[in-house]
């Protein structure tokens, strides 16, 4: 397409809500907070919240996606919805779909894949090459976020972080890089056809994350590495059914294979600058509250 043709297409384009699934989550709030302070309009869809939309209830689809755009999409694991949602999507008009997926996925070693996640995001990517729209993948690896509003974040709050995860490291990516990597995306012509794989600047250990967490919080934060074997019986003390216990090990290994050290470049590409530091997004957090007991 020529610049020219780019341009109106662009306007065309901001004249439209752009719809962003999962809105209430960690990229999609900061998705949406981002597009509107741009003064971009904005259909915010979650289950619930301002526009309700669920995945598994197909009769909220079309009201989603009327009179959209550009979409981001947020899928739901372990199910294969995106592609009937893009088929959708292709007889309201969209022309742009930006897709949430994960690094490793090309990788059969990354990690265990108990749950039957991996085959569905597999096809939603592939739904989404297929489609005949502009596409761009955002593949993001261990958010930041995971220790403030996430994963880690009880227990980082309560002062201990017990996990089987050894002396492992992942690059871990801030949500804030993800959210603005996205936005470029949905708005900008240069991004069709990338798979942009998003990390932080530098590998970080577990050890190293609850430090810096600590300097910034002023708390003191402690790491407990476990054996998995000890980690799923607390788990099962604490009321977890065996299986989920198991499946909750299996997540960590990443972290302790170090499978997620290798530091990506798709801040780079898409945004022309570094990514955020595990420090920056300590020392940001912290000063929101995140951390306080």
């Amino acid at each position: 397409m020529d610049r020219l043709g780019c341009g109106r297409l662009a306007g065309v384009m901001s004249e439209h809500p752009i719809l962003v699934t999962g809105a209430t989550g960690k990229s999609g709030r900061r998705v949406v907070s981002r597009l509107r302070a741009r003064g971009l309009p904005v259909r915010a869809a979650a289950r619930s919240g301002e526009h309700v939309f669920d995945w598994t209830d197909r009769g909220t689809w079309d009201a989603a996606l009327e009179g959209v755009r550009s979409v981001y999409i947020v899928q739901l694991d372990g199910t294969k919805l995106v592609r009937p949602f893009i088929e959708r999507a292709v007889r309201h008009g969209v022309r742009r779909i930006v897709l949430a997926s994960g690094r490793g996925i090309d990788n059969p070693d990354y990690a265990p894949d108990t749950g039957g996640v991996l085959e569905g995001i597999l096809d939603s990517e592939a739904a989404v090459r297929e489609s005949g729209l502009e596409w761009t993948i955002s593949r993001p690896g261990w958010f930041a976020q995971n220790f403030s509003e996430g994963f880690f974040a009880d227990a980082v709050r309560a002062g201990e972080l017990r996990l089987p995860a050894g002396d492992g490291a992942a690059s871990f990516v801030d949500a804030e890089d993800i959210a603005a990597v996205v936005v470029a995306a949905l708005t900008e012509d240069r991004h069709a056809g990338e798979i942009y794989e998003l990390s932080g600047p530098r590998a970080v250990t577990l050890a190293e994350a609850v430090a810096t967490i600590s300097a910034a919080s002023g708390r003191e934060i402690r790491y407990v590495p476990l054996s998995v074997e000890d980690y799923v019986a607390e788990l099962v003390r604490q009321g977890m059914p065996p299986a989920d216990a198991e499946a909750f090990a299996h997540v960590i290994e990443p972290l302790r294979e170090g499978t997620d050290e290798y530091v990506s470049d798709g801040v780079w590409r898409a945004l022309g600058r570094p990514p955020r530091t595990f420090a920056e997004f300590a020392e940001s957090t912290a000063a929101a509250g995140a951390w306080t007991a």
